[in-house]
């Protein structure tokens, strides 16, 4: 598929030739929840925690005599029947990550690809390169109409770029290896530099 080529200020530098196996798959939902699904497991802390019966500081001192009283039978203020007793079978310290193979996290990503390109979500531009100035940048950002976009550079991401784009709201950007399937379905608008697009298809082919 054939896509135009712009630069930052909005003018026409060509056009590209896209690979259709990145870039003209038929999006499937399922593929692309699992590997979104995946991600987040994988970035979830999974520090919480409660305390059980043993680890609550009580008495162990039986609380009042087995028999006699007409009621339940019990051994310590520490059981989980009881207001500040340990907590039964609550969240303890763990991993939520699981596993996904790496040929289908490549495959994830080309739908994910596929899918901003069948929507038209998707802008090649000739290079993302400024001279680290915000608001020269905001302007441009504003003009071409990018409200929340993530923008994939090649190997390495421009400093001045990056620099000129740290106090823009809505943008973000990364270098090709950084790529990934949640951080673009997150954005209305998938921006690729030429050198993203070749680095992209290097890294899954």
């Amino acid at each position: 598929m054939k896509l135009d080529v712009i630069k930052l200020d909005g003018e026409k530098a060509g056009d590209i030739e896209l690979a259709e196996d990145l870039f003209g798959l038929e999006p499937r939902a399922d593929i692309l929840h699992r590997v979104v699904r995946w991600q987040r497991n994988n970035a979830q802390a999974g520090t919480h925690k409660v305390k059980t019966r043993s680890e609550v500081k009580y008495s162990t001192k039986k609380i009042y005599r087995q028999k006699g009283t007409g009621g339940a039978r019990h051994g310590a203020r520490s059981a989980p029947i009881f207001r500040g007793g340990g907590i039964y079978k609550g969240p303890v310290v763990r991993s939520h990550g699981h596993d996904l193979t790496k040929k289908f996290r490549k495959l994830g990503l080309k739908h994910a690809l596929s899918a901003k390109a069948k929507a038209g979500e998707l802008v090649v531009i000739d290079a993302a390169e400024a001279e680290g100035k915000t608001a020269v940048l905001a302007k441009q950002v504003k003009n071409l109409g990018w409200k929340r976009a993530l923008v994939i550079d090649g190997a390495a991401v421009n400093e001045g770029f990056l620099n000129a784009s740290k106090n823009i709201e809505g943008l973000d950007i990364l270098p090709s290896m950084g790529a990934n399937v949640y951080d673009i379905l997150k954005r209305d608008t998938l921006v690729i530099t030429k050198a993203g697009i070749e680095a992209l298809e290097a890294r899954l082919k």
